[in-house]
């Protein structure tokens, strides 16, 4: 699963209102950065009636596809509710995408990660292939359970450090992975292992006697 975010950029390549012209880019994140994948063109005319403006936001939802974040300077009225509707998170962030498209992903993880607690749904983790040594495919879980973040599959997994080597498959490195590993001293090593697939093994020297 990979993650995509869109926005309504202006001339000025900064967010704008979603009730303004402008042109509405989808961003795909590519390991750590986010890189454009498609673009429309998206006028509103002041004045225009709620069944143009519903056809309108009919349009751009197809156009965004699978891509269910949205991110605009300010997001109200109907153009928002139609988003919401189709089951968009909407997100207000002024500026350009580069300063807040990683603040949006996390906040939306965040969001993801309260509600499926609020389900109270099990989240499957790493499952052990020998003594010491852990397996999990972040991505296969994703695939099965869309709402479940990485954070909740691994974050307590890999704080308590029970394990002497740690297989991960994801579509990309999670920061937070990185930055734990760095604090930890564990060593990491990643490898690209198939299209939208990265192979990541954590190892704890801690535990490397098991």
């Amino acid at each position: 699963m990979f993650h995509e975010i869109a926005a309504v950029i202006g001339n000025d390549g900064r967010s704008t209102r979603l009730t303004e012209s402008g042109t509405v880019v989808v961003y795909r994140r590519s390991r750590s950065s986010w890189q454009p994948v498609r673009k429309t063109a998206f006028s509103v005319q002041e004045g225009e009636s709620l069944a143009v403006l519903r056809k309108k936001m009919a349009d751009l939802i197809s156009f965004l596809g699978d891509c269910r974040i949205f991110a605009a300077q300010a997001a109200s009225g109907a153009l928002y509710y139609e988003l919401v509707k189709a089951g968009c998170s909407v997100f207000e962030a002024p500026g350009r995408p580069d300063e807040f498209l990683e603040d949006i992903l996390e906040e939306e993880e965040k969001e993801r990660s309260v509600r499926a607690a609020a389900r109270n749904e099990p989240v499957p983790g790493p499952y052990e292939q020998a003594p010491g040594k852990y397996f999990v495919s972040i991505k296969e879980i994703q695939g099965k359970n869309p709402g479940t973040t990485s954070k909740q599959i691994l974050q307590e997994f890999v704080s308590r450090g029970s394990f002497a080597r740690l297989e991960i498959i994801c579509d990309h490195v999670p920061p937070w992975i990185e930055m734990e590993a760095e604090r930890r001293e564990y060593s990491i090593e990643t490898e690209k292992s198939g299209e939208n697939e990265v192979r990541v093994v954590l190892t704890n020297p801690l535990q490397m006697s098991w």
